[in-house]
């Protein structure tokens, strides 16, 4: 009987020292979508920006003045010489002026939650690195994101971060082959 208590006992003493920790698993459930709550979780975010912006500017401004003086007179039979003065000034201006942008990204990456801040907010940051034939493209994003824009396939669209910062980055033989050789840097350091 004893040894039956001592292994019911020392079953019991096992049992609790590996039993689960429910609180570790809240967001964990079975019945909820799994989504980004804790440092070190990933996100996916759906870049999709699009940005249009066009101004146009037209300035007229004219300005005329005319003075005029005339005179004439006669003494008796003999007619005086006539008199005339004129002066006049004009000045005219019109300038006219429009600019234009249009951009569009689209891309998926994904990133890792670095904080969670106290209203339940979490920084997030993620790059992808693509090389294609020597040609990289870094693309890198961070900001911050609310718990109630990430969806429920865990995944979240660029324009609900906050303080988002994306950034398309490249390198290579072709990016090289587009910008100046050093003798033109040269010269237009100089001159």
């Amino acid at each position: 009987m004893r040894t039956t208590l001592c292994v019911i006992a020392m079953l019991a003493c096992t049992a609790s020292g590996l039993a689960q920790d429910m609180r570790g698993n809240v967001g964990r459930s079975l019945f909820a979508d799994q989504k980004a709550t804790r440092i070190g979780d990933a996100v996916t975010v759906l870049v999709v920006e699009t940005s249009s912006a066009s101004n146009d500017a037209s300035t007229s401004a004219e300005r005329s003045s005319n003075i005029s003086f005339s005179a004439a007179g006669h003494a008796g039979k003999e007619s005086m010489p006539d008199v005339s003065v004129g002066v006049g000034s004009g000045n005219s201006f019109k300038g006219e002026g429009a600019t234009s942008s249009n951009g569009s990204v689209r891309a998926r990456i994904s990133a890792r939650v670095d904080s969670v801040l106290a209203n339940g907010n979490m920084m997030i940051t993620g790059n992808r690195t693509i090389i294609i034939n020597g040609e990289e493209q870094i693309i890198t994003i961070s900001g911050i994101v609310r718990p109630s824009d990430i969806q429920a396939d865990n995944s979240v669209y660029s324009y609900n971060i906050s303080d988002a910062r994306i950034a398309f980055e490249g390198g290579g033989i072709v990016a090289r082959a587009q910008g100046p050789g050093w003798i033109t840097k040269l010269l237009h350091w100089l001159f």
